[in-house]
C-alpha cells in the first residue's frame, strides 16, 4: 500500500515536487492534488498521510500530527504570494471588514494578528471567492494568496499592495511559516519505514531544487502565466528551511493565534524522529 502525499497546486510547492518526481524513486508514493484547505481536509480526516499543510492545521490538533524536519515554505521577508490589496492605506483599514480568501487558514489568521495584535484594529472578516476588482468594488480590502495573489500583482492596478510575510518580519524580526510538512503520526506507526524514506526524499529534494530552479522553470505549468525569470526569483524568496528561527517564528505564531481565540491553547512543537 502506497503512502499517499498531497501535492498543493500552488507555484510555491512546484521546485520540490518536481526535483522529487524527476530525481528520486516515487514507487510507493501516491500523489494527491488539490488547494491547502481542500487537503488540508483530506489529512485531517486520514484520507492521505503526508502534506505540506498550513501551519494551523497542526497548531489545532497537535495530537494527530508530527512535522518532518528541514522541510517548511516559510518567508525571510516578503514571501510574494500572500498579499492584501486594498483600496486605502492599511493605517485606514481600522474597522473595516475585509475579504478573505477561501483557500487558506493560516494566512486569514496571521492577517488577524497583524490587524488585531500588531496594528490594535477590530475588523470583520468574509471569505469570497469573487475575482480580484470585483471583490474591491465590495470590500475595502481583500488578502489572496498563491498563484491568485501572484496573478493579482502581476495584473497592477491603483490599489495599494502588503505583503504579509514583510509585515509579520517587521513585527517580529523572525521568518513567518505558511505551510509545515505534516505526518499523521497514525502513518508513522503503521509504517515506519516508508515514512523514514519519505521524509529524506523530501530533504533531498529539496536541495536537488535549489540548485535548479531554472530548469525546473523551464518545464513548469506556471509559464503559462508568469515568465520564468519571475518565477525562479519568486523561489529564491521562498525559504523551504526550517531552522530554530523558522520554529521561534512557528511558536510565536501560535502563541498569537491562542491570544486570539483562534487556538485554544499554545501547542507544544513535535518534529518527527525527536
Amino acid at each position: 500500500m502506497s503512502l499517499t502525499i498531497g501535492h498543493i497546486e500552488y507555484s510555491n510547492c512546484t521546485p520540490i515536487f518536481t526535483a522529487l518526481q524527476n530525481n528520486l524513486d516515487c514507487t510507493g508514493y501516491c500523489f494527491v492534488r488539490g488547494v491547502p484547505a481542500h487537503l488540508n481536509r483530506l489529512l485531517a480526516a486520514g484520507e492521505i498521510d503526508v502534506c505540506p499543510s498550513s501551519s494551523i492545521e497542526y497548531g489545532k490538533y497537535p495530537d494527530r500530527y508530527l512535522i518532518l524536519p528541514d522541510l517548511s515554505i516559510s518567508a525571510v521577508g516578503p514571501v510574494k504570494s500572500v498579499l492584501l490589496f486594498s483600496r486605502v492605506p492599511l493605517e485606514r483599514l481600522d474597522g473595516a471588514t475585509i475579504g478573505m480568501t477561501t483557500e487558506s487558514d493560516t494566512s486569514v489568521n496571521l492577517l488577524r494578528i497583524i490587524l488585531a495584535a500588531f496594528q490594535g484594529f477590530t475588523n470583520s472578516f468574509e471569505r469570497t471567492g469573487l475575482p480580484l476588482a470585483e471583490a474591491l468594488r465590495s470590500y475595502p480590502a481583500l488578502l489572496l494568496i498563491g498563484d491568485r495573489a501572484l496573478k493579482g500583482a502581476l495584473e497592477g492596478g491603483d490599489h495599494h499592495v502588503y505583503d504579509l510575510g514583510e509585515l509579520w518580519h517587521r513585527a517580529t524580526g523572525l521568518p513567518f511559516v505558511f505551510a509545515l510538512w505534516l505526518v499523521r503520526r497514525e502513518a508513522v506507526e503503521r509504517r515506519p519505514r516508508e515514512v523514514a524514506r519519505l521524509a529524506a526524499d523530501f530533504v533531498r529534494a529539496k536541495l536537488i531544487a535549489y540548485d535548479s530552479y531554472p530548469a525546473i522553470a523551464a518545464q513548469a505549468p506556471e509559464r503559462e502565466w508568469i515568465d520564468s525569470s519571475v518565477l525562479v526569483d519568486y523561489w529564491r524568496t521562498i525559504s523551504y528551511d526550517l531552522t530554530p528561527a523558522h520554529l521561534e517564528g512557528v511558536r510565536l505564531f501560535y502563541a498569537h493565534a491562542a491570544g486570539l481565540g483562534v487556538l485554544p491553547a499554545a501547542p507544544e512543537v513535535k518534529l518527527y524522529g525527536e
